[in-house]
């Protein structure tokens, strides 16, 4: 079982002289045939951090093209940097704290700093904690970034033929997998959440640039394609599914035809946070017939219908379980993630215990869960009966025992099966991949013990050997 505390993931370009910032850093550290590499001769020179979900990567990814599409060069440490960017997360407390110390280590080691991402909304928080920075701007505001880089470093002379920035932008991922991020902002108004007032209401990105991107990523070399927003199932609802255009063909803008068209492209499509509206019914075919994967990220929080109405979330789990029958017997592959809160407010134990069977009876594949806390701005905060950080605690640790039986059991039936696996890194301990099952990074993973015949990025057929809560092991086999 995999368990998401919601725990910002740090990406950067940076490292200190004493040590990396994350073990992502080797990872996010643009390569040279990305275009980003360093110029020796170019004094303009930028270093970048960025904090919290994929949706927050994405929008790092779009500064740091726009960078170097005008000749910055990002560079690797805080020493070479004339500024630093942090691109931050606020969406709960840890992250919020998170955030507040990398601003603060960024101004230790370079005194340079612009401040953007979610945090960004907040600034007098920052503000108040950290004066000195250069400027603050909100997520999703590339543009006002560049303007802010502008103010304190001259624009370099810009020769195209020397910044070479590839037609599918910087990437922070492995050469392999991509986000897709096909929305911005979300309509729900979750008592808990407080992304709405951070990244305003949905904001659909016409289909025809969605299409171009992928097929422009596809070109590029990615294998897999990680479809994201904050509610990829409303995807549209903001322009009426109006009709677009894709190579001369009209397409609407709707998460059907996304994915009849993504489909098509030759590559893994897994589909993240999917609001479990009705015509999400409409995609299981297409994952049965292989044109994307059987894979659905569908965050239900919760199961006590009293629980869900205090959450503004869909309350009818009865019909979510007929769903999900419905869902496997059109798919029996169908991989379901999910995640779940508990200790929300007013949460009785005989609701919690509805939460735990919901658990047994819907056989959820990956589960992640974390305790409710509350965040600034969010109108859960005004529930009455809190619950306290000791019960809390004792529901999540009930929880995740009996999601790892689960997990476990479901894993165990694996082992015999083949499975084509996407390799994801070569250790001195072997290749470690992913199954269709997995998504990267939240998921679990494929070791090969002692196969060193394989890169990042191959594809081959694996017989699973041995399984436990979280992980399969396998032995690569003759396709």
């Amino acid at each position: 079982m995999t368990v998401n505390t919601y725990t910002p993931k740090q990406t950067t370009t940076l490292e200190t002289p004493q040590k990396v910032l994350s073990k992502q850093a080797a990872q996010a550290k643009p390569e040279a045939n990305d275009g980003s590499q360093p110029d020796s001769n170019n004094n303009a020179k930028v270093g970048f951090v960025s904090l919290g979900c994929p949706k927050n990567l994405v929008d790092s990814e779009r500064i740091l093209t726009q960078l170097r599409t005008e000749g910055y060069d990002v560079v690797p440490s805080y020493n070479d940097a004339q500024l630093v960017i942090v691109n931050t997360c606020g969406f709960i407390d840890s992250a919020v704290k998170e955030s507040l110390d990398t601003i603060g280590e960024a101004l230790a080691e370079n005194g340079k700093v612009l401040v953007t991402g979610c945090l960004g909304k907040k600034e007098d928080e920052i503000r108040e904690i950290h004066p000195s920075v250069l400027g603050i701007t909100g997520p999703h505001a590339y543009e006002e970034v560049l303007n802010q880089v502008h103010q304190h470093i001259e624009k370099p002379k810009h020769d195209p033929f020397i910044h070479l920035v590839p037609d599918h932008g910087i990437k922070l991922t492995p050469k392999h997998f991509a986000y897709l991020k096909i929305s911005e902002g979300c309509n729900h108004r979750c008592t808990f959440c407080i992304i709405p007032s951070m990244r305003g209401d949905l904001d659909s990105r016409p289909i025809g640039d969605v299409l171009s991107e992928a097929k422009r990523l596809v070109n590029a070399g990615v294998k897999e394609l990680l479809v994201i927003s904050q509610d990829t199932s409303a995807y549209g609802v903001d322009t009426k599914y109006r009709t677009g255009f894709w190579e001369g063909k009209p397409v609407k803008t709707r998460m059907l035809e996304l994915c009849e068209q993504l489909g098509e492209m030759g590559v893994w499509v897994r589909l993240h946070y999917v609001y479990p509206y009705p015509h999400v019914d409409n995609v299981i075919p297409l994952m049965a017939e292989g044109k994307i994967l059987p894979y659905l990220d569908i965050p239900f929080q919760h199961a006590s219908p009293r629980i869900l109405k205090l959450m503004k979330r869909p309350g009818n789990i009865d019909k979510t379980l007929e769903r999900i029958h419905k869902w496997r017997e059109i798919c029996p592959e169908l991989i379901i993630r999910s995640t779940f809160i508990v200790g929300f407010p007013g949460e009785t134990e005989e609701e919690f215990e509805e939460l735990l069977q919901f658990l047994r009876e819907a056989q959820l594949d990956r589960v992640g869960c974390f305790k409710y806390s509350p965040v600034e701005g969010a109108t859960a905060n005004d529930l009455p009966d809190p619950i306290t950080e000791e019960i809390k605690e004792q529901r999540l640790e009930k929880f995740m025992a009996v999601q790892a039986e689960i997990s476990a059991n479901k894993l165990k039936q694996k082992i015999g099966n083949e499975y084509q696996i996407l390799i994801d890194e070569v250790t001195s301990d072997g290749a470690i991949g992913r199954t269709y099952a997995d998504a990267p990074e939240i998921d679990g993973v494929v070791h090969l013990t002692d196969e060193f015949e394989v890169t990042p990025g191959d594809k081959v057929w694996v017989q699973i050997i041995h399984s436990d809560e979280h992980d399969l092991w396998g032995v690569k086999v003759d396709e």
